[in-house]
Order: structure tokens, then sequence, then C-alpha cells
């Protein structure tokens, strides 16, 4: 593997980084985005001059990375662009080793069940089943979450070794979501020794409200984190009772996809 490929280079030396920077970002505030935004909103989200997101929403449409959104000059996430994203997702190691556990952890919890990998200093799902019963949590594959506020950011950054988990967390921002979003590097380092020591992250209305979530992390053979996985339901199902027995549920099935992560090898 060529030097400036390998993990840790500096992107500084990497030939045409700082414009394909500028694509991404563009790119990801199309898809974080509650609407599909126009060339004023992604200006304005990512501090680019008009005249620059124009060149760059017009070469990520001529790709077919991004599309015409329903509203005329708005932009959304483009058909190559998912079917690259889906066909990444269905040949995952992680996630064919976790689709039949995820169904049974479901079935087990009859709750929303997400599987998350690291994504630009956050989280995203790359599969979710949904909860059997009507009112659920309202989410979906490719939502990106932070490591302050979720219970698979938080589970992740547990299992991390500590020099690393230390990088990241000097990294966030603290965006606030709820009254109870961690909003320092200092509460968050408690949480995480919490998490540690107990196993497993909790989400108790900090990425959403009236949502709490579980959740624990994925470990390779060599015991590396490689995902997360979260139980999630609404706050008016939530009780001590319950988070024990999803908890337990949610555990067994990071240590049975781990397992099979390691037949794998």
């Amino acid at each position: 593997m060529s030097k400036s490929l390998q993990a840790g280079a500096d992107p500084k030396v990497v030939a045409g980084t700082a414009a394909f920077s500028k694509f991404m970002t563009v790119l990801q505030r199309i898809a974080d985005g509650n609407a599909p935004p126009n060339v004023a909103a992604l200006a304005a989200a990512t501090g680019f001059p008009r005249p620059t997101v124009y060149r760059i929403v017009a070469a990520l449409a001529a790709e077919g990375l991004i599309a015409e959104g329903v509203d005329e000059g708005t932009f959304a996430l483009g058909p190559r662009l998912i079917s690259l994203a889906s066909r990444s997702w269905e040949r995952s190691s992680l996630r064919v080793a976790s689709s039949e556990v995820l169904a049974e952890l479901r079935d087990a919890t009859r709750e929303t069940v997400h599987l998350a990998v690291p994504s630009a200093q956050g989280m995203v799902y790359i599969d979710k089943l949904e909860s059997p019963q009507t009112v659920r949590m309202a989410s979906r594959i490719g939502t990106h979450v932070t490591l302050h506020s979720s219970s698979v950011g938080k589970a992740w950054l547990a299992a991390l070794p500590a020099e690393l988990c230390e990088r990241l967390i000097e990294q966030i921002t603290f965006a606030r979501f709820t009254p109870n979003t961690i909003s320092s590097a200092a509460k968050l380092r408690k949480e995480i020794v919490a998490t540690a020591e107990r196993g497993y992250a909790l989400d108790n209305e900090e990425n959403e409200l009236q949502i709490f979530c579980c959740g624990a992390a994925i470990r390779d053979a060599d015991g590396a984190p490689v995902g997360c996985v979260s139980v999630s339901m609404p706050l008016f199902r939530h009780s001590e009772a319950a988070t024990k027995a999803n908890v337990t549920h949610l555990l067994d099935a990071c240590r049975a996809i781990s397992a099979r992560l390691g037949r794998q090898r």
C-alpha cells in the first residue's frame, strides 16, 4: 500500500485532498439535511462561496451522486450514490455476520435495532430492523449520529484504546440536541468510564426527545471494535426491568456477532 493511503497519513500531503474534501463536505450536508437544501443553504452550512457550491453540485449531479430534489433548485442524494452505498452495505462482512442475530435481537426485545459503524467522527447506521410495535423510532439506514449523544457513539468510544478515544473526544464540538445531551468533554469522559465499567452505553433522551437507547460494541477476533448495535424504544415503554432485559439480549447479540466474525477469518 502506498504511503499516502496508509491510515494516519497527513491529508495535506495527498494531492487533491482539499478539493475532494470540499466535495465531500457538500455531499455530507445534502445527506444530513432534514429537507433537500438549495445552493444558498449549502453555502451557509459549509461556509463556501456560492460559485464554489454551484461548481461542486454541478459536478456531483453530472456523476449521478446527487439529483434535483422535489422542490426546484434543491438537491438530494442521487441514484448512483445510493446504489454504491447499497452494494457496500450488502457486501459488508459485518452486516452479513449480523443479519440473523439482529433479527433475533429485534424479535426478543420487540424494539428497533440498529447496526452502526464509525463515519466522519460519528456513527452511521448501516442496518435497521423495525420494532413490530405501533409506536417506534423514526430513523433510516444512512442516518449519521454523533459520538457524544448516541448510545452507539458512546459504546464505540468506550471500546477504543484510551489514546484514540481521547483524540476523538478532543475533536467533538458538543452540539446540543436535547436538554439531556452531554455538553462537555469532562462529562463525556465520565460517561465513557461508566460505559466501559458496565459494558454498554445509554442514551437517555440525549440524541432525540422521548427516545431511550442502549448500545454495545461488536469486537473482532483480536478484540478491536468494528461496529456497534443499539436497541431503541419510546420513552413511555422504558423501565428498569425493560432495560435490564434488553441489555441482556443486546450483549448476547454482540457476543454472537463477534463469534461469527471470528469464524469468517
